[in-house]
């Protein structure tokens, strides 16, 4: 027997359709790429994503075609998001940190009809037009007194176009399960791999990481973004921004301590999100310059592990609390967030962080289990520690036109290996031990890079550091720690091992300390094991 319900498909259109008509007055705040901060409101924005849906039909852009975005986090970004998924089309938002082979890749594989683009990228695209083949033609995202002279084929003005509109729109409706959005994967062997998703997918996600035990946004709130919106849909939160109607400030092209401090300050922002490099920047400017955030209530960490001391920094010094959280551009992105248990409140402040250490539970619609190399599930005790599988609602079953055949990913009884070794404790949550590529294998027994390194970073003259493997006659592997200085420090070799010794297991400790102006990061921001173990793959051991 069905229930007697209304069959309303989801679908993006109606999170921006219900914040401009219930939140039509709360602003959206973007630095813009031509300088001036841009501020409108969520009734301003859906006038103009009307406008743009518009467009895009005069252009010719039907059901199912792909248009490309190469952008930051601004109000126009924002506008496509809407306004490409709204009328049935699949917004690709392409990462400008890949490699140009890369983005001829992503370009062509995806079949992009048209590519929307800010004017940093018009060089880029200038070099790389004459072999994305499926372009038919360029959108440049800026008005007619900043539109530049450009060879791109076919180039128009976004503001032009808008401006030949009306501000009005029937949205249609479709199923559900219609594709809304593409996102290529980076970082991975082999080519680029795309995640597909539906629009059935983003609102369930949306709806999940609103949560309160997840972002725990709400209309007071102002929230801005540090994770860009080329990278897997900027978590999400733009979505989740025009579901709950809070404030949206977005930074433009600038992460500079500086200025994301400006932003947070200036629009009294409540909530934030993004990697640690962020808020390494923003941490250390707030130091050096003895500035407040007042308004700040929390920050969600992901992208790669939080360490201890910016933990301590947040929390301790400036009152601002952490949630860390784990993702994966499969996964829409979000998988887990940190909100610590009731039972947990009164722990000592150590246990505590301890906990938060770790990646997080698993948020409702994500399941979670770890399994050995014959894929036998393992207890969740937080000891044991196998290849983390994950399924549910909005998580890919399979790549998008997977020319490569890379299905060994996805098991036959619907669940995604992650790659990823982790333990999961009796409360959920979550601990990547390292990823499996990367974890250190020495006389038998497993060593984590990831911890290692987040206790490396502890060492007060210790910008930056990784480990990784390298040969050793007997025992197999051993690890090196490669550090980044603090500007100004010049730390000793083994004033750094001593600082280990106590906090971490002695054949742990690694065998050599390498110091390097700067650690290789992927095009999202973390730290590239497969370049450095590149740059550093005719290093020697000291005893060889």
């Amino acid at each position: 027997m069905r229930g007697l319900m209304m069959d309303a498909p989801l679908l993006i259109s109606s999170l921006i359709r219900f914040a401009a008509q219930n939140h039509a007055t709360t602003e959206i705040v973007s630095r813009s790429v031509e300088g001036p901060i841009h501020r409108y409101t969520y009734a301003d924005a859906y006038g103009r994503i009307c406008r743009l849906a518009r467009a895009l039909g005069r252009l010719g852009v039907t059901e199912g075609d792909r248009v490309a975005t190469l952008a930051w986090n601004g109000y126009r970004h924002f506008e496509l998001y809407f306004g490409v998924s709204g009328i049935g089309a699949v917004c690709h938002t392409i990462n400008p940190r890949l490699f140009h082979d890369q983005i001829e890749y992503v370009v062509n594989h995806a079949e992009d009809k048209y590519v929307f683009l800010d004017l940093t990228f018009v060089p880029l695209l200038e070099k790389l037009a004459p072999v994305l083949k499926p372009v038919k033609g360029y959108v440049i995202m800026t008005d007619a007194g900043h539109m530049p002279e450009t060879t791109l084929p076919g180039a128009l003005c976004y503001e032009t176009l808008l401006e030949a509109e009306v501000d009005t729109f029937e949205w249609p409706e479709f199923d559900e399960n219609t594709a809304s959005s593409l996102c290529y994967t980076s970082g991975t062997t082999g080519h680029p791999k795309g995640a597909l998703y539906s629009h059935r997918s983003t609102l369930l996600h949306t709806f999940s990481i609103c949560s309160a035990d997840s972002l725990g946004l709400n209309c007071e709130d102002a929230m801005l973004p540090a994770v860009p919106m080329f990278h897997v849909n900027a978590w999400g939160i733009p979505y989740c921004c025009a579901m709950v109607g809070a404030k949206l400030v977005l930074p433009g092209p600038n992460y500079e301590g500086e200025a994301i401090y400006e932003l947070l300050d200036g629009e009294q922002v409540t909530k934030t999100a993004g990697v640690p490099t962020i808020w390494l920047m923003l941490l250390d400017y707030m130091k050096k310059n003895g500035k407040k955030l007042p308004h700040l209530d929390s920050t969600v960490i992901g992208g790669s592990a939080v360490p201890r001391s910016m933990i301590e920094a947040f929390q301790d010094d400036f009152g601002v609390q952490v949630f860390h959280a784990w993702g994966m551009t499969e996964m829409s992105p979000v998988g887990t967030t940190g909100r610590l248990k009731g039972h947990m409140r009164n722990l000592p402040k150590e246990k505590r962080q301890d906990i938060q250490l770790k990646q997080g539970r698993g948020i409702y619609g994500v399941e979670m289990k770890i399994v050995d190399d014959d894929g036998a599930e393992l207890p969740r005790d937080g000891k044991a520690f196998g290849e983390l599988m994950v399924r549910g609602p909005w998580v890919a079953s399979e790549y998008y036109k997977d020319d490569e055949g890379t299905k060994a990913s996805f098991t036959g009884d619907g669940w995604f290996g992650t790659g990823d070794v982790s333990t999961l404790d009796e409360d959920g949550f979550m601990q990547i031990v390292d990823r499996s590529k990367d974890v250190i294998k020495s006389g038998g027994e497993w060593i984590s890079s990831i911890d290692l390194e987040n206790t490396a970073v502890g060492h007060p003259d210790i910008a930056e550091a990784a480990v990784i493997g390298v040969p050793h006659p007997k025992w197999d592997e051993r690890p090196i720690l490669v550090v980044v200085p603090v500007e100004g420090k010049e730390p000793a070799p083994d004033d750094i091992v001593a600082f280990l010794k106590d906090k971490v297991a002695n054949w742990w400790l690694p065998d050599d300390v390498v110091f390097v102006d700067e650690i290789p990061h992927t095009a999202t921001g973390k730290i590239s094991k497969m370049q450095l173990r590149e740059r550093l793959k005719d290093y020697k051991l000291p005893d060889q």
